[in-house]
């Protein structure tokens, strides 16, 4: 009985963030459900009125919305895969290579800019700013002695910009009716239900599941989310390969809806007052030097359609210092290659996890001896 009582007031605040989500979808807005989730649940989280009994909790809503809204975008994508990316990367490694290059260089950028103009240290700085994601980077921050509460407010604080920026940017310049796919990600549409869809739809979730671990196994970035997807993309994969013809489950689009209102409420949810208690210099220079990332990024994405055949709208949410599963939401729903934009969004993380700490490390340890020498000499 406890836990159900604790559980309803959570289930109230998704309700109530979906409800933003909803009002935003009217305006036409193709990414709307997520961000008006997102902004509803952030005001929610923030002023918290007690007319509407929010949940208490600084931390957010409980992480299983997060992932079950994940593990939902991920089949959904799953099902959809039905051509490898390595064609794309094959024809154009070369300018995606020096552009994922380019992408951690204007966010160490945009860490030495931080640094030098807040209170912050050098490794608080430079781990706020890159671009791995709230997922992945607070953690590495804390074992190399980085503030890890700073550092998770600044990457929310960039995602959230991100999100409120890039999607609606995007919506404008792409309306959903005009965009097509930089690669063939149609799938057979459901015109009635079948028994067996239910069949298939049960596979993919298992597929899902056995996704998930090997991805979180293999230290996957949002295993939930890529797990899902390339179980599902297996499985899809298999059975084109051997009957030639995809499976099609039971997949109603009301379900991309709800993933998008779960993975919003709880992004939103971690948006608190105390996180802005005595730092409003660093969260404006961060706020501006997030602006100029993604100004940076945005041009970026531009010269690559220019060089590439790959259109401006897949390669700037590609390019997108946002997470891999508001980007991948937004390529999807505007049409754009969403296999695309997650195995960059999902290399640039694997890069930034490989490259970037050695690197700080070095940056820490040049610091001390700099200091240790200083100390001496005087």
């Amino acid at each position: 009985m406890k836990k159900t009582m604790g559980f309803l007031p959570y289930v109230w605040f998704v309700t109530l963030s979906g409800i933003g989500g909803f009002l935003l979808s009217l305006t036409g807005l193709p990414i709307g459900w997520m961000i008006g989730t997102l902004l509803t649940a952030a005001f929610l989280s923030i002023m918290r009125p007690k007319a509407l009994r929010v949940p208490a909790n600084q931390k957010g809503i409980q992480k299983q919305w997060l992932y079950i809204g994940q593990c939902m975008l991920g089949i959904e994508l799953g099902q959809k895969v039905n051509h490898s990316v390595l064609t794309i990367f094959y024809e154009n490694w070369s300018i995606i290579t020096v552009m994922l290059l380019l992408s951690i260089f204007f966010s160490l950028l945009s860490g030495l800019i931080l640094w030098k103009w807040s209170k912050l240290d050098m490794l608080t700085s430079f781990f706020a700013t890159a671009p791995g994601g709230l997922s992945s980077i607070p953690g590495i921050a804390e074992e190399v002695g980085a503030n890890t509460g700073i550092v998770s407010i600044i990457q929310a604080m960039r995602v959230f910009l991100v999100i409120i920026t890039v999607p609606v940017i995007m919506s404008f310049l792409y309306p959903h009716s005009e965009v097509h796919s930089f690669t063939d990600t149609a799938a057979a549409s459901l015109t009635k239900f079948e028994p067996n869809q239910l069949a298939f739809t049960s596979l993919f979730v298992v597929a899902a599941w056995i996704g998930y671990y090997i991805g979180k196994l293999l230290r996957f970035p949002a295993p939930w989310l890529i797990g899902s997807m390339i179980g599902v993309a297996s499985v899809n994969s298999l059975s084109t390969f051997f009957t030639k013809d995809d499976l099609v489950a039971w997949w109603p689009p009301s379900l991309i809806i709800l993933s998008q209102i779960f993975i919003g409420a709880s992004i939103g949810s971690r948006f608190h007052k105390k996180m802005f208690y005595g730092i409003n210099r660093t969260l404006f220079i961060s706020s501006v030097s997030t602006i100029g990332l993604i100004v940076s990024m945005f041009l970026c994405a531009y010269f690559v359609s220019r060089l590439t055949d790959v259109p401006f709208l897949t390669a700037g949410l590609a390019f997108a210092p946002g997470g891999i599963a508001e980007m991948t939401t937004t390529a999807f729903v505007l049409k754009g290659d969403f296999t695309f934009v997650v195995t960059v969004q999902v290399l640039r993380i694997v890069a930034v996890c490989l490259i970037l700490p050695p690197f700080f490390r070095f940056l820490k340890y040049m610091e001390l001896k700099k200091k240790t020498h200083s100390y001496q000499s005087a």
